[in-house]
């Protein structure tokens, strides 16, 4: 994750940079996974954002495989200024982020204000709602 960041850094786009966290897999891995979140102010779109990503993530030896494989790094548009966006290779909000704390919790820490722009809600309010404990039904 830091070297990757370091990566985007070098390109002048990196803002903000979350604590690296640990967490655990979703699917069948065994391994733990180290997860962070970046602020990149940048003049690409969200297209060519994402094949700078993936240009990155193949710099790392990542290898596309079936769903929930290991992988060495896994990079992911899940915001932008932009609101909301949609094409042929990438729908912006991520679909899946307001479910996964390793998500919200690292973007809440750089970016506790900012909007989700289906729900309204804000990064901070959406990771409360996620990790709110709740109680054990009898």
């Amino acid at each position: 994750m830091a070297a990757a960041s370091d990566m985007l850094d070098e390109l002048g786009v990196v803002t903000e940079r979350s604590t690296i966290i640990d967490s655990a897999p979703l699917g069948p891995s065994n391994r733990r996974y180290a997860n962070s979140a970046l602020i990149l102010e940048s003049e690409l779109g969200p297209d060519q954002l994402l094949t700078l990503l993936k240009h990155i993530e193949h710099s790392f030896g990542m290898r596309r495989g079936g769903r929930w494989q290991a992988r060495v790094l896994d990079l992911d548009v899940v915001l932008w200024g932009g609101g909301i966006w949609a094409s042929e290779s990438l729908g912006i909000p991520h679909a899946e982020f307001r479910k996964r704390d390793f998500v919200l919790g690292p973007a809440a820490e750089i970016a506790p204000h900012w909007r989700d722009p289906v729900t309204s809600l804000s990064l901070q309010q959406l990771f409360a709602r996620l990790t709110k404990p709740r109680p054990i039904p009898r």
